[in-house]
């Protein structure tokens, strides 16, 4: 899926709140070493330098485009010193699905690191059972994985994707494209963790995110989940027309009020994973 910064940060205020409220949530002091992976943007991975500024930070993204807006916006141009540099914010181009702290940057930064910190992205990678525990087992004794994914896929907003698909004559063509929930219940996740863990942590909170301008919903999930059905339609009267289906639908699922907001609940899942 290609990434587009501009349509991601449309909404950036709702974005940023389970994220930070994520954030205040790791009780960490002084870390050497910490990781946001799928940093998008980079709006957190600043927010972490800032907070522990003798830690080395780094943003990890598979998207170029994320990235560039990252460094764009980065004070003083943070990163230019490359991810093993010591101290400050790097930025690295990796996939998440095979990404290992890089040796150079754990030899300067004196062992594995104490944050591994997620925002909104290991949702888009399949193999949880694997790989959540492969993540715990790369950060230092007492290290935190911080994660917070979407849990909104049974509502509307999501389910109306699969509706259009069906709906249409690209169903064929989106068939292989993922219409169903990527993340498991909170009790999955515990169930996997606990026993590999010191603590373990897990809540869910359900935002009603207040959105305005036409069709906000639609514009909403335009950034990310609804995304990668526009992009696997070549033809760009098919993409008009399905973004047109869709907008139809979830404009009737969550109607603008009489001040001209429009209520958009989302629920997302969270956990703070002390490792042993």
């Amino acid at each position: 899926m290609a990434w587009n910064p501009s349509q991601y940060l449309k909404f950036a205020a709702p974005r940023l709140r389970p994220a930070l409220d994520l954030l205040a949530r790791v009780d960490l002091d002084a870390p050497r070493l910490v990781y946001d992976l799928g940093c998008g943007a980079g709006q957190l991975t600043r927010l972490m330098a800032e907070r522990w500024p003798a830690a080395r930070v780094i943003g990890v993204d598979s998207s170029p485009a994320m990235l560039e807006a990252s460094r764009a916006q980065a004070e003083g141009g943070a990163g230019a010193g490359g991810p093993d540099a010591p101290g400050g914010i790097g930025w690295m181009q990796a996939d998440l699905a095979a990404w290992r702290p890089d040796p150079d940057t754990l030899a300067a930064c004196g062992g594995p690191p104490q944050l591994l910190y997620s925002n909104a992205a290991l949702h888009w990678l399949p193999g949880h059972a694997e790989l959540f525990p492969r993540l715990l087992a790369t950060l230092a004794p007492g290290g935190v994985l911080a994660v917070q994914m979407p849990r909104n896929f049974n509502a509307p907003s999501h389910t109306l994707v699969a509706a259009t698909v069906q709906a249409g004559p690209w169903r064929a063509r989106l068939a292989a494209l993922p219409t169903r929930s990527p993340v498991a219940e909170p009790a999955w996740y515990h169930d996997l963790l606990a026993p590999l863990a010191a603590s373990v942590e897990l809540w869910e909170t359900e935002y009603l995110q207040v959105l305005t301008g036409p069709d906000p919903v639609k514009e909403f999930t335009k950034g990310t989940w609804l995304a990668q059905f526009l992009d696997a339609l070549a033809d760009e009267d098919e993409r008009a027309r399905f973004e047109a289906d869709y907008a139809a639908r979830v404009r009737e699922a969550y109607p603008t009020r009489a001040d001209g907001t429009t209520l958009f609940p989302f629920r997302r899942l969270f956990m703070v994973v002390r490792a042993r």
